[in-house]
């Protein structure tokens, strides 16, 4: 297993305009710069998944295995003989709202996804994670 976290703490936004930024998959598009489309019919809750195309890769199905309404949500993309699993947590402190992102390989054949996918996201936490602040200041 292979797991790498990266953190931000910022007095810009609060909980409620990051998670609305994140549940609204379908617009994904409009601020990550990595990403071709996202597509989620219905609701952004346990259970329900949706399509993710990264700029020059096929669809990846995406599931989410646990959202909990301005504090935290965890997907899972299942590769062949591994999974990566992406958690997205909005935690109130006292210096501002600290969000966190982890990401974890599985399996067998999780160090070949992670050289192929986890450490290219890995690496661009930080530029990410500042471009999402910028983009939930506007919701």
């Amino acid at each position: 297993m292979w797991t790498k976290s990266h953190s931000i703490v910022t007095k810009e936004i609060t909980r409620e305009q990051i998670w609305k930024l994140f549940s609204d998959v379908n617009n994904w598009h409009i601020w990550d710069d990595g990403i071709e489309f996202a597509k989620l019919e219905g609701k952004f809750e346990k259970g329900n998944f949706f399509i993710l195309r990264p700029k020059g890769g096929p669809n990846v199905k995406v599931e989410l295995l646990e959202t909990v309404e301005n504090k935290m949500f965890l997907d899972v993309t299942k590769f062949p003989l591994a999974k990566m699993y992406d958690e997205h947590t909005f935690e109130e402190t006292s210096e501002g709202l600290k969000i966190t992102n982890t990401i974890t390989v599985t399996g067998i054949l999780g160090f070949l996804w992670r050289k192929l996918v986890a450490q290219n996201i890995v690496d661009n936490l930080p530029k990410d994670m500042q471009q999402q602040i910028k983009s939930a200041k506007n919701l």
